[in-house]
C-alpha cells in the first residue's frame, strides 16, 4: 500500500522549467565485442525454467559509505543463506551509478572493490550518468566510461588496470549498451549517458530496434526485461520522470511492434513501482530501484507542488503502485516460464534509515507478481 502522508502523487510526475544540460553529453566508448553486442553467460539457477537475480542502482559516494556495504553484504547473504535452494540469486544486475561523482579509475577502489569484495555472485551493469561524467580537473585526462569498460567489459576476463586487488578480473560484457542472454529471459541494457534526463544516439536507437525485434522472436522462450539508468517515470522531487527516455522508450516499442515484460532503472534514489497499461490489456511494471548506497535519498513530491506536473496524457495509463523513499534498499526479481508464459515476481528489501542492529536483516518491504501471457493478455497480483 502507499503511504498515507498527505499529497503523495499516485501517478508520475514531470519537474517543470528544468534547464538543458544536453552539451554534457559524451561519446561512448567503443565497443569491445562484437554487434549485436550480446552475452549468453553460464548462468547457474536451481531450475531450468525458473530464475532469480538481484537488481541495485546508484550504490557509489563516498560521504556516507556504510550503507554500500549494507547493502553489499544483505544481497550476497541472501545467496550464502537463502531461505531455501531455490531462492538463491544467480547474478547481480547493476542499474547504474557505480561510483560518484565522476566516472575516474580512482573512485572505484572506495566505492564499488572494497564494498563488493566479497560479493560471491556475477556482478553485470550498465552506466549511470555520473559513471560517464569526465572530470575536467583530474590531472590524468581519461575518455568518459573508460574505467567503467576497464571493470565491467572484455572478450575475455583480464586483470583491472586500476584498484589494491591486482588479481581482480574484468567482466565480459560486449559493450556498454548490451543484451544479457539468460534461460529465461533477455535483458536489454542502454547507456543513456549524463545529462539530468538522459539521451540516446541514433547509433544506439538503431540497435535497440533490432534487440526489441530478435527478443520478440524469442518471447514464447524468454520474457523481455530492458534496463536503463535514467528513470522514464518517477514522482520524486529531485529529478522526476524523463520525458526524453518515455518517448525514446515508446516510440522503439511501436517500431519493433512490441512491449516488453519489464522495465528498470535508477537514478532516483529510492524505490518505486509503476503499473503502465499497453493497448490490448498488456500491464507492464515499471520499476526505479536507486536506494543502492548513496548517501542522499529522494522524498516523493507533493502532488499539489506547483512546479511538479502530473497533467499529461502521457500519464493517463500509468500508476503509481507502491515506494519506498529515505531508506536504502534492494530488488530480487524471479522469472519462472509457465505453459502460458511467464511470472515475474519481485521482492524489494529495505534498510531503516538508522542502520541495522547486530543480527538483523534486511526487511521485506514490496512484493509483487505479473503475469506475462504470450497473448499479451496480463494480471497482477
Amino acid at each position: 500500500m502507499l503511504s498515507e502522508k498527505k499529497s503523495i502523487p499516485t501517478k508520475p510526475l514531470f519537474k517543470l522549467n528544468q534547464p538543458d544540460d544536453n552539451y554534457k553529453f559524451q561519446p561512448l566508448p567503443q565497443p569491445i565485442g562484437n554487434y549485436p553486442y550480446r552475452l549468453k553467460p553460464d548462468i547457474q539457477t536451481p531450475d531450468p525454467d525458473k530464475m532469480i537475480f538481484q537488481v541495485v542502482g546508484d550504490t557509489g559516494g563516498l560521504k556516507s559509505p556504510a550503507f554500500q556495504q549494507l547493502i553489499a553484504g544483505q544481497m550476497a547473504k541472501q545467496y550464502l543463506h537463502p531461505e531455501s535452494p531455490a531462492a538463491k540469486p544467480s547474478f547481480l544486475y547493476h542499474v547504474g551509478d557505480i561510483v560518484y561523482h565522476f566516472g575516474e579509475a580512482e573512485q572505484y577502489e572506495q566505492q564499488f572493490f572494497k564494498p563488493y569484495k566479497d560479493y560471491p555472485l556475477p556482478i553485470y551493469a550498465i552506466p549511470g550518468n555520473h559513471d560517464g561524467d569526465v572530470n575536467p580537473a583530474n590531472p590524468t585526462p581519461y575518455l568518459s566510461l573508460g574505467p567503467f569498460t576497464s571493470v565491467f567489459c572484455g572478450v575475455k576476463p583480464r586483470p583491472v588496470p586500476f584498484g589494491s586487488a591486482t588479481s581482480r578480473k574484468s567482466g565480459i560484457q560486449p559493450n556498454v549498451y548490451w543484451t544479457l542472454q539468460t534461460p529465461v529471459a533477455n535483458i536489454i541494457g542502454l547507456a543513456t549517458n549524463v545529462p539530468k534526463y538522459g539521451v540516446i544516439s541514433e547509433e544506439q536507437r538503431a540497435w535497440f530496434v533490432e534487440e526489441l525485434k530478435h527478443a520478440a522472436a524469442e518471447h514464447t522462450e524468454k520474457a523481455i526485461i530492458i534496463a536503463l539508468h535514467h528513470a522514464p517515470y518517477s514522482a520524486d522531487f529531485n529529478h522526476s520522470s524523463s520525458l526524453p527516455m518515455i518517448t525514446f522508450l515508446e516510440s522503439a516499442f511501436d517500431e519493433a511492434g512490441v512491449q516488453p515484460d519489464l522495465v528498470m532503472s535508477g537514478h532516483v534514489h529510492n524505490y518505486q513501482r509503476f503499473s503502465k497499461s499497453y493497448p490490448g490489456g498488456k500491464i507492464t511494471p515499471y520499476i526505479v530501484c536507486g536506494a543502492g548506497g548513496f548517501d542522499e535519498l529522494h522524498w516523493l513530491a507533493e502532488a499539489d507542488e506547483v512546479v511538479y506536473t502530473s497533467d499529461s496524457e502521457i500519464f493517463d495509463t500509468v500508476k503509481l503502485e507502491n515506494f519506498c523513499a529515505m531508506q536504502h534498499g534492494f530488488l530480487n526479481l524471479e522469472v519462472q516460464k509457465t505453459d502460458d508464459g511467464h511470472q515475474i515476481s519481485g521482492k524489494y528489501y529495505a534498510i531503516p534509515h538508522e542502520g541495522l542492529q547486530p543480527g538483523e536483516d534486511a526487511y521485506l518491504y514490496d512484493e509483487f507478481v505479473y503475469f506475462c501471457k504470450h497473448e499479451n493478455e496480463q494480471a497482477v497480483q
